[in-house]
């Protein structure tokens, strides 16, 4: 096989938020896999527009620019996918922004992979309508760590057993959504067991607003707390008489979501629909 059609084959990725620590850490991911080529890298920040993303970074020189035109690179990375194929645009931003990135994605047919929380239920409702409508594949992961689908199957089966639970979640303080999509996401596990959790044992009264944390439908309380020094981190812990049970997932270092990015450009590609988690990936 030539040089040429290896190049051909591989799936090109555009990088939306490429200069935040994710972003930076998902460029030097692509650039090091064999079957993907990454094609554009986007960010806001003024002082680096045009400058090359692999010098920034301090991987090298990548020959891909910073550029805030995130259009017209969706409609670029579209033409050098293969014949038949298509673009993945990895999406790691801000709450305000992902709606409108991942919709501009799907319209170009460049298939979404998108790492940002904080979008509304309706939002990410219009997102599968938009996605079905166009029948191009759109993968929403709140977490991309191996470690956080296995704690979430172990809180599920912990649950069938337990009625009272409360999840914990813990981030830098530079995170702009609370609680966190993770949070969310495991809680919506739970309440696919059609049960109600934290049954009252007393009337209560909080003295500080906010002091028992946010509340599912189904009873699950979520706390959120956000300091310097924290990367990504979550309790879920169970009561029962006489004991208490907790699961917990711990980030060191972002290279833990390497593995569920680079699975999820894979994995995105064949899709139709809008799939919403890791775990139904694996």
């Amino acid at each position: 096989m030539s040089d040429s059609t290896q190049t051909a084959a591989k799936i090109p990725v555009v990088v939306n938020g490429a200069l935040g620590k994710m972003g930076r850490a998902i460029v030097k991911a692509i650039a090091e896999a064999d079957d993907m080529t990454l094609v554009g890298a986007i960010d806001r920040n003024p002082k680096l527009i045009g400058e090359d993303i692999g010098e920034v970074i301090g991987i090298g020189p990548l020959e891909i620019p910073v550029l805030n035109d995130l259009e017209a690179t969706l409609v670029s990375a579209q033409s050098e996918a293969p014949s038949g194929g298509s673009a993945v645009m990895v999406d790691v931003t801000h709450p305000d922004s992902v709606y409108g990135s991942v919709r501009a994605a799907l319209a170009y047919g460049v298939r979404p992979v998108v790492g940002t929380t904080g979008m509304s239920n309706q939002q990410i409702q219009d997102l599968a309508e938009f996605a079905d409508k166009a029948s191009t594949g759109c993968l929403l992961i709140p977490n991309f760590s191996i470690g956080m689908v296995l704690l979430q199957q172990a809180a599920l089966q912990a649950a069938a057993y337990f009625d009272h639970v409360e999840i914990i979640e813990l981030h830098h303080n530079q995170k702009a959504d609370a609680p966190s999509g993770t949070a969310v996401k495991t809680a919506q596990m739970l309440s696919e067991l059609n049960k109600s959790y934290n049954p009252p044992q007393v009337e209560e009264t909080e003295k500080m607003t906010g002091a028992r944390g946010s509340q599912t439908e189904d009873g699950v309380r979520i706390h959120s707390v956000r300091l310097p020094g924290l990367i990504a981190h979550q309790e879920v812990i169970f009561g029962a008489a006489g004991q208490s049970y907790t699961l917990r997932h711990d980030t060191s270092d972002r290279v833990c979501y390497m593995p569920g990015v680079l699975l999820s450009i894979r994995r995105v590609l064949p899709l139709k629909s809008l799939v919403y988690g890791l775990d139904k990936i694996l």
